[in-house]
């Protein structure tokens, strides 16, 4: 009943902090591409939003957000390697 509470609960707390990690990166992303922009303004408005749509939608496809994704694969790697290391001797 434990582990299944740990599994259960583990999982809620590493997805908290998955959004949270990733709410946190695309707002720094986007603050990044305004400060661009604003720098070197080279339009209207409509140019602005393109280009942060440009940017944004490269960071979707990025490698630092797959990179987040660690935030499941750490703990659970950390978990099975004490459950073993506790389990052998």
């Amino acid at each position: 009943m434990g582990l299944i509470r740990l599994i259960i609960f583990g999982f809620l707390g590493m997805t908290v902090a998955y959004w949270l990690v990733s709410w946190y990166s695309r707002s720094v992303r986007l603050e990044r591409l305004e400060k661009e922009w604003d720098a070197d303004p080279q339009g209207d408005d409509a140019a602005r939003q393109a280009h942060l749509d440009a940017g944004m939608a490269s960071y979707e496809n990025g490698f630092r957000k797959k990179l987040i994704l660690l935030i499941y694969v750490v703990p659970v790697v950390f978990v099975i390697t004490a459950f073993f290391v506790t389990n052998t001797n």
